[in-house]
């Protein structure tokens, strides 16, 4: 996995690093059942300690994301479904990103257009992990 962080941006590490996770499941670049890298070597080829990587691998299985198995490591799970909890996570976001479209003058239809578009890309463009 090919991981790129931002030092210098606002957001940790460890929430860059599950983003990025994050992303390549949902484009499909991580497959369902596929063995993630351990923890001190995606620590080395990202070049952070293993301790971010440790609670990156926890938030990510406490969402549901990963499994893991203290012999074989960590996979990406094989249901990975919408519960009532992701389900009010995501409403939540998209309240705060609505408001802040209308805040700026983007109306319904071009905020509904950009959603859409956002979607598509990430589902069409590989990711680097």
């Amino acid at each position: 996995m090919i991981i790129e962080l931002d030092m210098s941006s606002d957001t940790p590490i460890y929430v860059q690093l599950r983003n990025q996770i994050v992303k390549g499941i949902g484009k499909g670049e991580i497959q369902p059942g596929e063995k993630l890298p351990t923890v001190r070597q995606l620590a080395a080829d990202a070049g952070v300690n293993t301790m971010t990587v440790n609670k990156t691998y926890q938030i990510l299985k406490n969402e549901g994301y990963i499994r893991t198995d203290r012999r074989l490591g960590a996979f990406v799970s094989e249901n990975i479904n919408m519960d009532a909890e992701f389900r009010d996570k995501l409403e939540s976001e998209l309240e705060l990103l609505s408001a802040e479209a209308s805040i700026t003058g983007m109306n319904r239809e071009d905020f509904l257009k950009l959603c859409d578009e956002v979607y598509s890309k990430m589902k069409s463009s590989p990711i680097q992990i």
